[in-house]
C-alpha cells in the first residue's frame, strides 16, 4: 500500500469504531437509512423543511453539491459523493472528490467498503499539517456594545498544537472563525440591517490566534474565556476535514441565527454525530448561550482566562487604595515627577504599587488612546527605573478567574408574569424576551451597566373591560453605563426603538413607533451604587399625533444598585415634548428585582408620573423566570 494511503486508512478505521456499519454493498435501502442519519445531514448542513418533510441545505455554494439536486435531496447528494468518491482519478488528484470532501469520504468509508481509488491529496495533506492540531478549544470573546456584530460576544475555535516539552505557545495557534463579509465602508447601522435580513455571505477564516488576541483583548478590551473541548484525534481530524470543505464557500450570514456561534457548533455536530448542539437553536444563536450548551453536554475538559488589557488595568488600579490611586493619576498626567517628594516619601511596598499601577495604565492609553510617545516615552521610562530600586517588592500581579464565567449567568430568553395598576385601571401583564440582558437582571455573569434587550413583547389585560392591548414592543434596546473616575472618562449612552403605548390630551393610549436615544455619564457612589446624569432625545410617530410626530429633548437621572440578590433603580426621567402637543411629561420611579438565584426574579415598580396636567400613580408587581 502506498504510504499517502496510510494517514487515511487509520482515520477510517478510528470512525469506523464510532459508528455501526451497514453491509458492504450499499442497498437503496441502506443509502436512503444512510442519507437520514445525523452525521450524513450534518455534513451537508441539512435542515428540515418549515413546511413539508424534506430537508433544505443551509449551504449557498452550488459548488458544495456533486448532485444537481444535492441542495433539497440529502439522498440523491449521498449517491453522488459514494459515486464521485470511487471513481479513478483522471486528472489532477486535488480534484478528486477524495480530496475536496474528505470529511463525506471519511465518514462514508467507515460505513461502507467502497473502491479506493488511489489519490495524493497534496493541498489538504499541506493545510492539515500547517495547522499542527491535536486539540480544539472554543473561545468566547466577551460582548462589546460598542459594535452592533459584538453585542453578544463572539465564539471561534482555536487549534491548539501538540505539546512540546511540557508547554507550547498558545498564541500561535490557528483559529476557525466564521463572520460576515462585510466591505470595509459598511457603517455599523448598514451592518446591522444587512446582518439581520442575511445581505452578508458568511466566510469560514483560518488565522493565527494572537491577531484574534489583539483585536478582542487588546483592541476591544475584551475578555477571553478559553474552553477545551474533549474530542478525540479522530473528531479532532473529522472537523478539520469538515472545516476543509467549507473554508471557501459562501453561507449566508444571518446577525441573530446563522451567525458565527451557529456555524461552529455545526463544526462540533459534525465532530462529534449524535451531539446535536444545532438542535438548540430556535429564534437565535446567542454565544454564550452555545458555550452553555457545549458545557451542558460534557464537551468541555477544562476552562481558561484571559484577561483583556482594560481588565489588567482596572484590577492593578483597584490594587490602589484612594490616596495612591490619586498620586498614580497625577502621575500619569504629569502633575508629578516620579522622583517628586510625594512619591518618595512613601513605603516602598506602597511606592511599588503605585509605579507598577501607573506603568499599566501609561501603556494601556498608548495603545488605546494613542498618547503621544514623546510624552509616554520617557514617563514609562522613568517609572521602569524607578521600579527597579524596589525589586524586593512583589508585583501587582494579574486579576483572577470571575467566580461566575460569562456562560453560567442567567440564561437569556424571559418570560415574565405580573399585576399592576396604571391611572385607574387594573391589569395582568404577559412578558417574553427572547434576549438578553437588563440592568434589573440577576448580574452575574454579565457585564456591570451593560443592558441589552432584544424583541421584548409586552401584552396586557385590563381586568375592567377584558380588554387586551400590546403595551409595548421592543425592536433594541441597548444602554452602556461605564462609571467615570480620575482615569477614565467613557461616555454612557443609550439607543432603543420599537412600539409603545402614549397618552393624548384626550386620555387616550395609543400605540406609537419610537426612536429614543441619550448620552452622559456615571459615577460609583460607593457601597455598590452609581449614579447616571443623561441627557435624552425621543421621537415618536402615529397619525394620532397632531402633526404624525413629536420630539423631546429631556433628562434621566438616576441611581442603580446591581447586587447578587436585590438590584434596584430609582431616578426622575423629564421630557419636554415640543413639535406637536406641546407640553412637559415627568416620571418618578422606583424599581426593584429580588432574585432568586440566577433562574428567577421577584420584580416590583412603582412611579409617580405627570403628563398633560394629569397625576397618576403607576405600580407592578411580577414574576420572571429564565430559560
Amino acid at each position: 500500500m502506498p504510504i499517502r494511503t496510510v494517514p487515511g486508512l487509520i482515520l477510517g478505521l478510528m470512525l469506523s469504531a464510532s459508528f455501526p456499519t451497514f453491509a458492504s454493498t450499499p442497498t437503496p435501502e441502506t443509502l436512503a437509512d444512510l442519507a437520514t442519519t445525523d452525521a450524513w445531514l450534518t455534513l451537508g448542513h441539512y435542515h428540515p423543511d418549515t413546511l413539508g418533510s424534506g430537508y433544505t441545505s443551509q449551504a449557498d455554494d452550488n459548488s458544495f453539491f456533486l448532485s444537481d439536486a444535492g441542495k433539497t435531496d440529502p439522498a440523491a447528494e449521498l449517491r453522488a459523493t459514494i459515486h464521485a468518491i470511487s471513481a479513478p482519478v483522471t486528472g489532477n488528484d486535488n480534484a478528486h472528490a477524495r480530496c475536496r470532501f474528505p470529511a463525506r469520504d471519511n465518514w462514508i468509508r467507515s460505513r461502507l467498503e467502497l473502491p479506493t481509488p488511489q489519490v495524493a491529496c497534496t493541498e489538504f495533506e499541506d493545510w492539515k499539517s500547517q495547522l499542527n492540531t491535536r486539540a480544539v478549544t472554543l473561545v468566547f470573546a466577551a460582548s462589546y456594545l460598542n459594535s452592533p456584530s459584538s453585542m453578544f460576544g463572539h465564539t471561534f475555535l482555536r487549534l491548539d498544537p501538540p505539546k512540546e516539552d511540557g508547554e507550547t505557545n498558545l498564541l500561535l495557534a490557528n483559529t476557525i472563525s466564521y463572520a460576515a463579509d462585510a466591505a470595509e465602508h459598511d457603517n455599523e447601522i448598514l451592518f446591522a440591517y444587512r446582518g439581520i435580513v442575511g445581505g452578508y455571505p458568511g466566510i469560514t477564516t483560518v488565522q493565527p490566534y494572537y491577531k484574534m488576541v489583539r483585536v478582542y483583548s487588546d483592541i476591544e478590551n475584551r475578555d477571553l474565556w478559553e474552553y477545551r473541548l474533549n474530542l478525540t484525534p479522530a473528531e479532532t481530524d473529522q472537523m478539520l476535514a469538515h472545516t476543509w470543505e467549507i473554508k471557501d464557500l459562501n453561507f449566508d450570514y444571518y446577525f441573530f441565527d446563522e451567525n458565527c456561534a451557529y456555524r461552529l457548533l455545526a463544526l462540533i455536530d459534525v465532530a462529534r454525530p449524535g451531539t446535536r448542539l444545532l438542535d438548540e437553536v430556535s429564534t437565535h444563536a446567542i454565544p454564550s448561550d452555545t458555550i452553555r450548551w457545549a458545557v451542558d453536554r460534557n464537551l468541555v475538559a477544562e476552562v481558561n482566562y484571559r484577561p483583556s488589557a482594560a481588565t489588567q488595568v482596572n484590577y492593578s488600579l483597584g490594587k490602589l487604595n484612594a490616596d495612591e490611586r490619586q498620586l498614580a493619576a497625577a502621575i500619569a498626567n504629569g502633575y508629578i515627577a516620579v522622583e517628586d517628594t510625594e512619591v518618595q516619601s512613601r513605603s516602598p511596598a506602597s511606592r511599588a504599587k503605585v509605579l507598577d499601577a501607573t506603568y499599566d495604565y501609561v501603556r494601556h492609553q498608548v495603545q488605546e488612546e494613542g498618547w503621544p510617545r514623546e510624552f509616554a516615552a520617557p514617563l514609562s521610562h522613568d517609572l521602569l527605573m524607578a521600579r527597579s530600586q524596589l525589586s524586593d517588592q512583589p508585583p501587582l500581579g494579574s486579576p483572577g478567574e470571575p467566580e461566575i464565567r460569562d456562560d453560567q449567568g442567567h440564561d437569556t430568553m424571559r418570560l415574565g408574569i405580573a399585576g399592576g395598576y396604571t391611572g385607574d385601571r387594573h391589569y395582568a401583564e404577559l412578558s417574553l424576551r427572547p434576549a438578553y440582558h437588563d440592568l434589573l437582571d440577576p448580574p452575574a455573569g454579565y457585564r456591570p451597566g451593560a443592558q441589552l434587550q432584544f424583541l421584548r413583547l409586552d401584552g396586557r389585560v385590563y381586568t375592567d373591560k377584558q380588554e387586551f392591548q400590546v403595551e409595548q414592543l421592543v425592536g433594541v434596546e441597548i444602554r452602556s453605563l461605564t462609571p467615570r473616575d480620575a482615569f477614565f472618562n467613557p461616555l454612557s449612552w443609550q439607543v432603543g426603538f420599537g412600539g409603545r403605548r402614549s397618552e393624548t390630551p384626550d386620555n387616550d393610549r395609543i400605540f406609537s413607533p419610537y426612536l429614543e436615544g441619550g448620552a452622559g455619564g456615571t459615577w460609583r457612589l460607593g457601597g455598590g451604587w452609581q449614579a447616571l446624569a443623561m441627557l435624552t432625545g425621543d421621537l415618536e410617530i402615529s397619525k394620532h399625533i397632531r402633526r404624525g410626530y413629536d420630539l423631546a429633548p429631556g433628562v434621566d437621572l438616576s441611581i442603580l444598585h446591581q447586587g447578587e440578590r436585590i438590584s434596584l433603580m430609582s431616578g426622575v426621567v423629564s421630557k419636554a415634548w415640543i413639535v406637536s402637543d406641546q407640553h412637559r411629561e415627568d416620571r418618578l420611579y422606583l424599581e426593584g428585582a429580588y432574585h432568586l438565584g440566577r433562574d428567577y426574579s421577584l420584580r416590583t415598580s412603582v412611579a409617580r408620573s405627570h403628563h398633560y396636567e394629569r397625576y397618576e400613580t403607576l405600580w407592578k408587581l411580577g414574576f420572571y423566570a429564565y430559560f
